[in-house]
């Protein structure tokens, strides 16, 4: 890595690659905006890291939100530093309750 490149990253300007194994981790987003939408659960987090997959929980009748999510991504470092800087931070209006998700995907 280039010394301007090394800079831009330490500064928070530009991600710095992944390191660790790529492995799947799943985290719990609670307390979401009822608006809110997978895109803009997945805009969120993609600022600290890969995102393989972002979706909004709804109610299988009426399709609304049921106010919590969960977000998939790719590299463990990169997950705990989305964990690190949106839990208990308002989005939309909501203070976000995040954490990684229990007992595998889909266990909240």
């Amino acid at each position: 890595m280039s010394f301007f490149s090394t800079l831009l990253t330490r500064l928070g300007l530009r991600k710095a690659a992944p390191t660790g194994p790529r492995e799947s981790i799943e985290i719990y987003v609670g307390n979401l905006s009822y608006e809110m939408t997978d895109e803009q659960l997945r805009a969120a987090f993609a600022k600290y890291g890969e995102v393989r997959r972002a979706r909004v929980i709804e109610n299988r009748h009426t399709h609304k939100s049921k106010g919590f999510g969960f977000v998939e991504m790719c590299y463990r470092a990169q997950a705990e530093a989305a964990i690190r800087a949106l839990h208990d931070k308002s989005v939309m209006g909501r203070r976000l309750r995040v954490n990684e998700a229990r007992n595998g995907k889909g266990s909240h």
